[in-house]
């Protein structure tokens, strides 16, 4: 049940400040991330004089700023520098996102560049049933590809240096 201060016009005026637990039932953030969120400088709390966390109501659309960039593939430390961009403790607005998404951009066709690859070549890999490696895409054979760097370079983007 949400606490209801007053009345502006017919609407229900919220309060301007939650507890943690309104802000995780809100967010469906559990409380751990919540406090783990607060470490990492991602969203911000006051104290009371009881030395509880309140939240000021704003901190939903940051935590759901925060949660969607999170579902894309990008780093706590990548939305953290992103929302460090904004004036202090301002929610990111519709032209907040449209700015950052488009900084963003490179990194996530990239990112969705090497998953299509993966998928494909893993695809191929699996389905050929020789379990020989023979005919595999990813195999390295006498680790021809180690001046490539670590990892499997065939997997990275080509802007990353991979290979077809």
């Amino acid at each position: 049940m949400v606490e209801v201060f007053g009345k502006v016009g017919d609407v229900a005026k919220l309060p301007e400040v939650l507890t943690i637990g309104e802000v995780s039932r809100r967010s469906g953030v559990p409380h751990t991330a919540l406090r783990f969120y607060e470490e990492r400088g991602l969203i911000r709390s006051e104290r009371t004089a009881g030395n509880q966390r309140k939240y000021a109501r704003a901190v939903l659309r940051r935590l759901a700023f925060v949660r969607t960039a999170q579902r894309v593939g990008l780093s706590l430390e990548e939305i953290r520098d992103a929302l460090a961009t904004l004036p202090e403790g301002r929610t990111p607005t519709k032209a907040d996102w449209a700015r950052l998404s488009h900084l963003w951009r490179g990194e996530l066709d990239a990112r969705i560049d090497a998953m299509q690859r993966l998928r494909d070549r893993l695809t191929a890999c699996i389905g050929c049933g020789c379990l020989s490696l023979k005919a595999c895409h990813l195999m390295n054979k006498d680790d021809e590809l180690a001046a490539l760097g670590p990892g499997a370079p065939r997997l990275r983007a080509a802007t990353e240096g991979g290979i077809s």
